[in-house]
C-alpha cells in the first residue's frame, strides 16, 4: 500500500486525484487530505477514503470541520501551521495542488522527509525554484511535474540528452477571450473570464487563462524545473488542448505530447511513475479530429508572456515578485477594483519597484526570504490598485 496525502482536495485537481486513487482502494491509503471553505466535500472525502486526517486552511471552519467528522475517529486540524505539520506525517507520494505562495511551506516540508511531491501548484516553483530544487537534491526526494505542460515536457525528455534541445514550446488554449479585440478585453467582466473553451478548472486558474498569467507562470516553472534558458522557451496558441509540448532538437526534429483535455493524464502519469498504468479517459480519435491549429500569441492583448521573460532573464526573487503581485491583482479584479488589462499593469508597477532594490531582489532564496518577498509585494501591488483607482491610471 501506497500512503497518499493530498493538499488542496477539494479543488479540481484534487478531486481528479481522488478520482483515480478511489478507483484503486486496494493500492493506497490516504494519510491526509487539506481544503479550505469547501468544509463538506473534505468531510465527504476523508469518510470516504478512510484518511487519518483532515485539515482545513482555515482556522475558522474548523468548529464545522469537526462536527462534520464527529465519530468517524478522523483527526481534524486547521490554519497554516497544520498544513505543514500534515505535509510532516508519513506518506510516500504527497500532491500539491494548493493554488498560490500557501503551497509553498507544505512541499517543502514533504520534500524535506523525502516524500515524492507531484507538484500541481506553480507558484512553488515560480517563487522559489532553487531553493524547491535543492531541497529534493539534499533528501533524494522525487519532484513529479502535474501541470499538463510540464508533465508532456517531462515525458517527451525521457531518455534525450539535454544538450540536444534547442527549443521547447508550451501550449496554450488562449483561454475565454483569445478572439476578442483588445478594447473588448479591457472591458471584460470577471463572470466572462470564469468560462474555460476546453478545460474545467477553478476561478483563479481559468481567469489566469484568459490572461495568460498561468502560461507566464509555467513558462518561468519550466525554466527552474528543467534548467531552460528564457531564448529556448516559446508559447502557442493551440485551440484543441491536444498537444501539450513539443520539443525542438537541434537536428532540426521536433517530438509533442499529445493527450486529451484532461488533467487526469498528468495526475496519473506522477501517481504511477516511473511506471504506466491505465486511466479511465478518452482515446484521441485523430481521424476524427482531422487537424490542429496553431498560432502566435499577440502580445499586446497577452502582456503576461512578456513579463514572464522579464523575470526570467532578470532571475532573483523577481518570480516571486510577480507571483504575488499577480494573486493580489486577480483579487482586485474579482472585486472589480480594476479591469482586466489593468492586472498586467499592476504587476509591471511592482516590478519596476522590486528591481530598484537589489539587496531585496537578490536576497539568498530561503524560506524567510521568499515570504518577505512575497509580502513586500503584495503591498506594493495594493498601492498600485489604490493609484488605479484613484487616478484610472498605473
Amino acid at each position: 500500500m501506497r500512503r497518499i496525502t493530498i493538499f488542496g482536495a477539494t479543488g479540481s485537481i484534487g478531486q481528479s486525484t481522488i478520482d483515480l486513487i478511489a478507483r484503486r482502494p486496494d493500492e493506497f491509503e490516504v494519510e491526509a487530505l487539506t481544503g479550505g471553505h469547501n468544509i463538506a466535500q473534505l468531510a465527504q472525502d476523508a469518510k470516504r477514503l478512510g484518511a487519518k486526517l483532515a485539515v482545513t486552511a482555515h482556522e475558522a471552519r474548523l468548529p464545522e470541520l469537526r462536527e462534520a467528522l464527529a465519530g468517524t475517529g478522523i483527526e481534524t486540524a486547521a490554519g497554516q501551521g497544520a498544513l505543514v505539520e500534515a505535509a510532516d506525517r508519513p506518506a510516500d507520494w504527497v500532491m500539491s495542488a494548493i493554488v498560490g505562495a500557501a503551497g509553498l511551506a507544505p512541499g517543502l516540508k514533504a520534500l524535506e522527509r523525502g516524500a515524492s511531491l507531484a507538484l500541481a501548484n506553480k507558484e512553488t516553483l515560480v517563487c522559489a525554484g532553487p531553493l524547491v530544487l535543492e531541497t529534493a537534491r539534499r533528501s533524494a526526494a522525487e519532484l513529479l511535474p502535474v501541470d499538463s505542460e510540464h508533465s508532456a515536457i517531462y515525458q517527451a525528455l525521457l531518455g534525450d540528452d539535454p544538450a540536444t534541445v534547442e527549443r521547447v514550446i508550451i501550449t496554450a488554449s488562449g483561454g475565454a477571450f483569445r478572439d476578442w479585440p483588445l478594447e473588448k478585453m479591457r472591458k471584460a467582466t470577471p463572470e466572462q473570464a470564469a468560462t474555460h473553451p476546453n478545460w474545467d478548472m477553478g476561478l483563479r486558474i481559468t481567469i489566469d487563462s484568459a490572461s495568460m498569467f498561468n502560461k507566464a507562470l509555467e513558462l518561468i516553472e519550466a525554466k527552474e524545473f528543467f534548467g531552460f534558458t528564457p531564448d529556448q522557451l516559446e508559447v502557442l496558441i493551440h485551440r484543441e488542448s491536444l498537444v501539450h509540448a513539443l520539443i525542438g532538437h537541434v537536428d532540426a526534429g521536433m517530438i509533442a505530447h499529445l493527450g486529451p483535455a484532461d488533467m487526469r493524464h498528468a495526475i496519473g502519469y506522477a501517481l504511477n511513475w516511473p511506471a504506466r498504468a491505465e486511466l479511465p479517459l478518452e482515446r484521441l480519435d485523430l481521424a476524427r479530429i482531422g487537424s490542429l491549429s496553431f498560432e502566435a500569441p499577440d502580445p499586446e492583448r497577452f502582456p503576461a508572456l512578456a513579463l514572464a521573460h522579464r523575470v526570467m532573464e532578470r532571475g532573483g526573487l523577481s518570480g516571486c515578485a510577480l507571483n504575488a503581485a499577480k494573486e493580489v491583482a486577480l483579487d482586485a479584479f474579482l472585486a472589480r477594483r480594476i479591469g482586466f488589462m489593468e492586472m498586467a499593469d499592476v504587476v509591471t508597477r511592482v516590478l519596476d519597484h522590486i528591481e530598484t532594490d537589489s539587496g531585496l531582489i537578490d536576497a539568498a532564496f530561503d524560506l524567510d526570504n521568499v515570504l518577505n518577498m512575497d509580502q513586500i509585494s503584495r503591498r506594493y501591488a495594493e498601492e498600485s490598485i489604490s493609484e488605479v483607482t484613484r487616478t484610472g491610471t498605473v
